[in-house]
């Protein structure tokens, strides 16, 4: 491991001058759970690493009737341990209770994991589905962009020089809400997303009814996909297996995977429509209060 400064500002207008003054050399630390392997391993080589995890605005965690604030560095275990989240945000909670394990989860934040850009990242569909909103810090003051526009190639965002993911914001749920995240994994042994699903529905009054419905789709293209023909396609139809159907056909449209060692395009396409479905019956269920019969890592 090369040597690099270390720093830890208290103030989120110091944390930005220490990155714009890094001129790119600069990483940021909040878990650290992918950066501190990847510099102990050389594949990333830092001057500077900048402690964010003292910053009062990255750990603000604020669930009301207005909906819910999540700091870039809030850790896992914090997100699916609030009672709120877990009724109002489901498919956060599931995102969260999947990422790594136990000791993961104590460190890896949603921001960091929605920093790392990586198209299978367990939380971003999660985050589209749910209609979060990222705030932006930088030299030239704030400004915010939905989750679904963050990602913009592998490992890549929209983040400019000298900016940093401050929080994520949520709208509250209308009506009879619910929503779901579940994923595909080869085996336990590789915890990564062949292919990852999130939706959140919302009922009419009788529960019988879509009023409106966001997909999100994981590891089926270089970045994550806002399926929202899909979703769009369901307002106003009947919440039955007709309309999940044909919006789990509408998913894998969209769907654009490739061939690895995790899957081949053929499976991955079959398992969006199979997911799709399955998230969708469950956001429905918890949508009407009903048991949802979903068990973590199935």
């Amino acid at each position: 491991m090369r040597d690099f400064e270390y720093e830890a500002p208290t103030a989120l207008a110091d944390a930005v001058e220490l990155l714009a003054g890094a001129n790119g050399s600069a990483k940021l630390l909040a878990g650290g759970t992918d950066l501190i392997d990847h510099v102990r391993t050389g594949r990333l080589e830092p001057d500077l690493l900048i402690d964010i995890k003292k910053l009062a605005e990255l750990n603000v965690l604020e669930a009301s009737d207005s909906g819910l604030r999540l700091g870039a560095a809030v850790p896992c275990y914090q997100i699916y341990g609030n009672e709120q989240i877990t009724s109002n945000y489901s498919a956060l909670a599931d995102s969260c209770q999947i990422i790594g394990g136990v000791q993961i989860q104590s460190r890896a934040s949603v921001g960091g994991n929605l920093c790392n850009s990586g198209p299978a990242a367990d939380s971003t569909p999660s985050l589209i589905a749910l209609g979060a909103v990222c705030v932006i810090a930088g030299p030239n003051g704030t400004r915010e962009v939905a989750a679904e526009d963050f990602c913009t190639a592998p490992r890549q965002n929209v983040l400019e020089a000298g900016e940093l993911l401050v929080e994520l914001k949520f709208p509250a749920p209308g009506g009879k809400s619910g929503s779901h995240y579940r994923r595909f994994i080869p085996r336990n042994e590789m915890d990564i997303a062949v292919v990852g699903v999130g939706a959140a529905v919302t009922l009419d009054d009788s529960g019988e009814n879509f009023v409106s419905a966001r997909i999100a789709l994981g590891a089926v293209g270089p970045t994550p996909i806002f399926a929202q023909a899909a979703g769009d396609a369901l307002a106003g139809q009947p919440a039955n297996d007709d309309s999940i159907a044909a919006a789990a056909a509408a998913a894998r449209e969209v769907a654009t995977p490739i061939d690895d060692m995790r899957g081949t395009v053929e499976f991955r396409n079959h398992a969006t429509a199979v997911l799709t479905e399955r998230v969708l019956k469950t956001a429905i269920a918890r949508a009407r209060g009903e048991a949802d019969g979903y068990t973590i890592g199935h």
